[in-house]
């Protein structure tokens, strides 16, 4: 009996050690954010509040405009994913709609279009439509 006490306390300590240390993993990926996923996170969270290309307001407030197909919060969230926006096409060919349309479905396709902020996964998606 005493050694089967021992086995479940050493079995309990060990568990609580573990999961101890993935708490404090855990708070440090939260706080000082190493691999940059806030940026993420705030994107996909919040959603587009102009939905409008800023072509005209970024020349007047000094911004550059990469890409005039993008508003500057889907340049910048291409940008946090490791995505130069000039790289990208700066006209929609009816091929590169179809393709979109195909990897993304006609709707999700239609929101980015009008503004919506592309996720990871769209990008992740529609890569081979952007080369």
């Amino acid at each position: 009996m005493k050694t089967l006490i021992k086995i479940l306390n050493g079995f309990f300590v060990t568990l609580g050690v573990v999961f101890l240390i993935l708490i404090i993993i855990s708070a440090y990926i939260l706080i000082a954010d190493p691999f940059g996923l806030r940026p993420i996170i705030k994107a996909l969270q919040s959603p587009a509040e102009n939905n409008l290309p800023i072509t005209n307001s970024a020349q007047t407030s000094g911004a550059i405009d990469k890409n005039p197909l993008l508003t500057a919060e889907q340049e910048k969230t291409l940008e946090s994913l490791g995505v130069n926006p000039a790289a990208l096409p700066t006209q929609i060919t009816p091929e590169l709609e179809s393709c979109l349309t195909e990897k993304l479905g006609a709707a999700r396709a239609e929101e980015i279009k009008k503004g919506s902020q592309p996720s990871a996964a769209d990008f992740l998606k529609a890569s081979s439509c952007l080369k």
